[in-house]
Parts: structure tokens; sequence; C-alpha cells
């Protein structure tokens, strides 16, 4: 049985990692449009490095829930036929234990040079201007996917829907695209769908199945399940 996970910012929550938008539509305090856009970092890149700097010093300090827990189990017994796809950027997933996990957003823990594009982990503070140790260059940024640019995985993704026979959504909205047509792509190549949130979301009536309540609780529940 091969199985796909989708999870976003519902299945961290738990752990005290703010959801993606509040009520007012700002994410913890800014505008989307201020610290989510490469137009916001070539304007002002001051506030958006201290932005996610800050966000990297939050995320240190949460742990992974009975969520994160569960799937890093499933993945125990599953191996190498569970592939969690993940919105989130906070790594839980990989705290928890899991291994099998792309970051279709990227990492806050992973910093790309604008310069020679290579990768590397985080060195300090980018608001600090550290040097890539790629290749010597100041001109880090957070690893991470913004509005207007390309996920990562999409062909590695799309092949795995192709493929499985069980497909999940966790703590997602529903609202941002691609990830929000995944359960078709799934459905429409025979996968069975299921839907844990902890409310309806915009796509729930595209699911096989749906179960609704705390990811700490519901999560577990399928994983044992599923076993």
């Amino acid at each position: 049985m091969k199985v796909v996970v989708l999870t976003g910012a519902g299945i961290s929550a738990e752990s005290g990692v703010p959801t993606f938008r509040d009520a007012g539509g700002l994410w913890e305090g800014h505008r989307v449009e201020d610290v989510a856009t490469p137009e916001a970092f070539a304007r002002d890149s001051d506030t958006v490095q201290r932005f996610y700097d800050a966000r990297r010093h939050a995320v240190a300090l949460a742990e992974p829930n009975p969520a994160h827990d569960a799937l890093a189990g499933l993945e125990r017994a599953l191996g190498d036929d569970l592939l969690v796809v993940t919105q989130n950027i906070d790594g839980l997933h990989e705290r928890a234990g899991s291994q099998r996990v792309l970051h279709m957003h990227g990492e806050l823990s992973v910093a790309r040079c604008t310069a020679c594009g290579a990768r590397s982990p985080v060195p300090g503070d980018l608001i600090d201007r550290p040097a890539c140790p790629a290749c010597g260059e100041r001109m880090l940024r957070p690893d991470v996917v913004w509005f207007g640019e390309m996920p990562y995985g999409l062909d590695e993704i799309e092949q795995a829907l192709a493929s499985c026979d069980v497909f999940a959504a966790i703590g997602t909205s529903g609202a941002v695209y691609p990830a929000a047509g995944f359960v078709v792509t799934a459905a429409e190549h025979g996968a069975r769908t299921i839907e844990l949130n902890l409310a309806a979301s915009e796509i729930t009536p595209l699911f096989d199945e749906v179960r609704h309540g705390p990811a700490s609780i519901v999560v577990p529940d399928w994983c044992d399940e599923l076993r």
C-alpha cells in the first residue's frame, strides 16, 4: 500500500507554530505582500530577513506533537511506501523522526544564495549577511518558496500521486494551489482520499472521507488504523 500525505499549517498549530494567516489576513502581524514575495525582498530585504530570522528562532522552541509522531511511526511501518509532502517550513516532521519528507515550500533552516544558487544550512541570522559557504558572497536569503515562485518537487509529487493507493490531506486550508489540486490528481488515478482537519476546508467535498478534530487526536487514530 502506497500512501501520500500532504500536511499544512494545521498539523503544527498544536506545537505552537502559528497558522499561515490570522482572521485579518495578516501573517504574524505582517501583510503577506511585505514578507512573502520576491518583490518584498527586493524592496526591503532587511524586513524580510528579520521576519524569517524571528520565525526560525520561534520554531526552534516548538516541539513535534502527537500528529508528527504518528506520521513518523507510520513511516517506520510502511518504509518507502509513505511520502510526506509538506507545505510547512518548520522542520517538525524531521524532528519527530520522519525521513521521507518533501518540502514543497522550502525550509526555514536552509539558506539559498542569490549569487550562485547553492543551498546550505542557515549559518546564523541572515540579517547579519553571513557569507555563502559555497561562493563567499553575502547574498543569502531564506530557502522559502514565496508567492510567485515555483514550489519544489512537483514532478516527484505528481509521480507519487499517480501511483498511491491512499492520499491524505492533514491541516490544510485547500486554498493554495497547486497543493489544493492534489486530491483531484490522486482520485483520478484511483486513490482513496481522506481529509483530516480541524474543520471543513474549501475542498472538503472532494474527499472520499473526512474526519474533523485536532490533529493530535485524529491523525494518530488514522495512522493506527492504517497500520
